[in-house]
Formats: C-alpha cells, structure tokens, sequence
C-alpha cells in the first residue's frame, strides 16, 4: 500500500456527502471538517459518501444494515451502486453482536447475506462507532486524491433501456417494493396497469407482499398530492 504521511502543509481530501445522509449524520461532517476534509453536500443518486471516480460508499448503522437485509432494500441499492463505481463499499457502523442479542434475526442470514455482498463485489467494511467511520472515510479520501491521484466525480445510476426495464423500475419505486417485488408482481398481472387495479390481491397472487406492504402503497396512490405535501 502507499504510505500515507503526515504533512500538516499536504493537501487536504474532499469527501461528496449526500445531501439526505447529510441531515442525519451531522457527527460525521463535522468529525470530517476537524479533520481537515473538505465537505461538500449535494444530491447523489446512490451511495452516501464518494471519495473518488472509483470509490462510493453506502453507510448503514448495524441496526439498519439488519432491518434493511430482511426487506431486500439493500440488495437493490447497492447493486445500483455497483454500476455507477468501480469499487462499492458497503460500510456498516456499530457493534454487529449486539444486533443478535436484542433482536429475533438469524445470525446465519446475517452472514449469508454479507457473503453473498461480497461474492458480488460489494467491499464490506464495519467500523464500530461514528469516530472510526470518520477516519475510515477521511484516510480513504486521502489514499485516493493525494496518494494514488486519483480524481473525484460523481457517477450517474445506469439509465432504464428497455420497455421492461421502465416498467420494473416504476413499480419498484412504490414503497417497500423494490426490484424483487416487482418483478413478482409483473409474473402475476403481466403489466404494471393490473398491478395497481388488482392491489388488493397482492398477498393472494405475488409472494412476499402482506397486508402492511399494499397499505402503504395504497397510501401513496390514494392520497391527494396537496393532503401529501402537508403532512
């Protein structure tokens, strides 16, 4: 690896940090600027922090990694990640055990699931507090910027191609659904205009979608958009 020193006169990384990542991970900006990182905030379609043209990372706490893993969201995201950079990380924030100590979930799918990220090409990183994912994040943005020259942009998610392509992507927009779930759906009613008429029967035909799934997504298609906005 190349050494990375410390020269308080060297150039300083910058690390892009999504704007809704922003709002929640308030901590890691300023940990980052402390540091002497340069932060900038702006809208990304995947991925959470990117340090380089090649390097974006998803930031999940082990509470939401787990939670994520039993709702297959996190599959599709990170898949997306995947087409957009070279090198996707998955980077989980927490102590992993005491996930399994306080929850119902299978430490076995938890581990079937990273082995499954990482047979994909998905780089697992767990870190066990926010202070360590800042000098994660901070050494990674050097390594790439300052030490191997490397430049920093950010990468559009891959754009729908085919008809199939749009009709997945818009179904898997609604709530919980995700690309699994309509893919699912569209075996069941063909076109995405018989999927939205025969909501109700979603958990008699599609595997997978109860009744909590067809209540949020008939909320988002039954609510006007003013009642929406206000709430």
């Amino acid at each position: 690896m190349p050494y990375l020193r410390e020269d308080k006169g060297e150039k300083q990384p910058t690390v892009i940090v999504d704007s809704r990542e922003a709002s929640g991970a308030s901590k890691i900006l300023n940990g980052l600027k402390e540091r002497g990182a340069v932060v900038e905030v702006k809208y990304l379609e995947k991925g959470d922090y990117v340090v380089s043209e090649e390097c974006a990372f998803e930031r999940k706490t082990v509470q939401d990694f787990v939670y994520t893993l039993t709702r297959r969201h996190l599959f599709d995201q990170l898949f997306l990640l995947k087409e957009a950079y070279a090198k996707p990380f998955m980077l989980v924030e927490g102590y992993l055990p005491i996930v399994f100590k306080y929850s119902k979930i299978n430490p076995s799918a938890v581990w079937g699931a990273m082995f499954a990220l990482a047979k994909q090409g998905i780089n697992m990183v767990q870190t066990p507090s926010y202070k360590e994912t800042v000098e994660f994040l901070y050494t990674s943005a050097k390594q790439e910027q300052i030490v191997e020259k490397r430049a920093l942009a950010i990468h559009a998610v891959k754009k729908v191609e085919t008809l199939a392509d749009a009709q997945v992507f818009f179904l898997a927009s609604l709530p919980n659904i995700g690309r699994e779930k309509a893919v699912s759906l569209l075996e069941s009613y063909d076109t995405p205009f018989n999927v939205l008429v025969n909501l109700g029967r979603w958990s008699k035909d599609a595997f997978g979608l109860g009744p909590v799934i067809t209540k949020k997504v008939e909320e988002v298609l039954h609510t006007s958009y003013a009642e929406a906005k206000n709430k």
